[in-house]
């Protein structure tokens, strides 16, 4: 089933993969859907898989819920929108986070949406903040915010709260890290008012701190592995576990 140019509110099966269910379509129409109706879709959230994510969710019932809880979820891997192609969902592509967020960038340059930054360092937002003002003058940003690393009080959460609401920002791009960051969105889900996508890494890319894949490795699908290559004692483990559940999960027919 050709589903490149269908609107997405007429996808009336999503597709599943180990539990989770993945919207197939491409980054063009996922960006053009999402800045057309993301005022109608505030207070929700949109999930980034990869395959690390879609591994724990199929493993761990709860962070399973929290994605399928969400508005959407992209494919944001090569491995995933692979699979979605092979079990019949043709026009599924893969909808890289860092790539939409460049995208969306784009298209509302002109100040139409706005945005604000939650997650990350002191450090990676400010150089998101510099390089956002240098290639993008016009992007309507209502802040920047690096919240506490560790576990918050209720009052801090609700002062974050009001700050992000207060803001009036469209779009509320939250890096903290998978699973994190999907954990974070599922708990302040009409909360915050505007529409919040978990990016994590994508904070980093834009604001400089890591460089991203050559294209042609991102056309490959192994940007995972240049990633794997720029940083193997932190994504070893992590990625060698997951993926090889992928494989695994995938020879078997996993639900």
């Amino acid at each position: 089933m050709d589903l490149i140019n269908k609107n997405i509110d007429e996808f009336k099966e999503k597709c599943s993969v180990f539990g989770v269910g993945f919207v197939p379509t491409t980054p063009d129409a996922a960006v053009l859907y999402i800045k057309k109706h993301v005022r109608r879709l505030g207070g929700e959230y949109i999930c980034f898989s990869n395959v690390h994510t879609t591994v724990i969710a199929a493993d761990v019932p709860v962070y399973r819920k929290m994605l399928n809880s969400a508005a959407f979820v992209f494919p944001d891997g090569a491995p995933v929108a692979a699979y979605m192609r092979k079990h019949g969902f043709e026009g599924a592509r893969r909808v890289a986070g860092p790539d939409f967020m460049e995208k969306m960038f784009e298209l509302t340059s002109d100040g139409s949406l706005s945005h604000f930054f939650f997650g990350s360092t002191e450090e990676t937002l400010a150089g998101l903040k510099e390089n956002l003002e240098k290639k993008y003058p016009g992007l309507d940003v209502r802040g920047y915010y690096s919240p506490p690393f560790g576990n918050v009080s209720d009052k801090e959460d609700e002062e974050m709260i009001r700050m992000l609401n207060e803001s009036g920002a469209d779009i509320i791009w939250v890096g903290l890290g998978a699973p994190k960051q999907e954990k974070w969105m599922a708990r302040h889900k009409k909360r915050v008012k505007g529409l919040m996508m978990g990016v994590g890494a994508g904070f980093d890319f834009h604001g400089g701190v890591v460089k991203r894949a050559p294209v042609i490795m991102q056309k490959l699908g192994l940007e995972w592995f240049y990633r794997l290559l720029s940083d193997p004692r932190r994504l070893f483990l992590r990625y060698m576990t997951t993926n090889i559940r992928f494989i695994f999960y995938t020879l078997v027919g996993k639900k």
